[in-house]
């Protein structure tokens, strides 16, 4: 299992199959409203099931203009630190074929408890304050290809995530490396996931680790989401 340290060092939404919704968009002077809700089996997060075996139901909303966007999404499905909720912003474009988008993402867990040096004492929760618990990250795209690396701004000193995906049609693989400096063997830990999109709405992911395991078992993720509006 993973320790309350490491589990403090989580990012949900972008390599969670849950928040795989299309969205439908309403304009209005320009910007852009969308929403979707989304279940799961469980909560796949990072090749980690967080849930431990229970499903999840998530739900997000997003505005967007000019390329900046920003939104909240939320999650029931954490096991360990209960109902979340996550709030974003970021840009993206696209230069002669190459995408870039940049975002920061700061995480809420309203009703869990934290105990940083672990010695039965909880300390002041920082879950369910603002910038307690942040990530920048960075994504670029080529033909397909897309590299992005997920950054611990607050909270979580000293910890990286990497993943190198490839997209074909339906298809897609993502390999995904964990790098907690200041961790042991275990915080290394690399996975891989494969995935199908059946259609807008349903999808099937096998994910596996496959370096510095924290377990061996093979995760199957069914997701299916909606858009909401008209």
């Amino acid at each position: 299992m993973l320790s309350k340290k490491t589990k403090m060092l989580r990012l949900s939404a972008l390599s969670l199959a849950v928040a795989g919704a299309m969205s439908v968009s309403h304009t209005a002077n320009a910007v852009d409203v969308s929403a979707s809700v989304g279940v799961a089996n469980m909560y796949l997060w990072r090749g980690i099931d967080l849930g431990q075996g229970d499903a999840a139901v998530s739900g997000d909303l997003r505005a967007s203009a000019g390329g900046f966007y920003g939104g909240v999404w939320g999650s029931s499905g954490d096991a360990g630190w209960g109902t979340e909720y996550d709030l974003y912003v970021g840009y993206g474009a696209e230069f002669g074929g190459v995408t870039v988008d940049i975002s920061a993402w700061n995480y809420m867990y309203p009703s869990s408890s934290f105990d940083a040096d672990d010695d039965g004492v909880e300390d002041p929760n920082i879950l369910d304050d603002f910038g307690g618990l942040s990530d920048a990250v960075l994504s670029i795209g080529f033909m397909g290809f897309t590299a992005s690396v997920y950054d611990n701004i607050a909270g979580g000193s000293g910890y990286e995530y990497y993943t190198l995906s490839y997209s074909y049609d339906a298809f897609s693989v993502l390999v995904g490396k964990h790098d907690n400096v200041t961790g042991d063997d275990t915080d290394q830990m690399v996975h891989v996931n494969l995935s199908y999109a059946y259609n807008d709405n349903l999808s099937f992911t096998f994910s596996q680790q496959v370096d510095q395991e924290i377990d061996d078992d093979l995760k199957f993720v069914v997701s299916y989401s909606l858009p909401l509006g008209d």
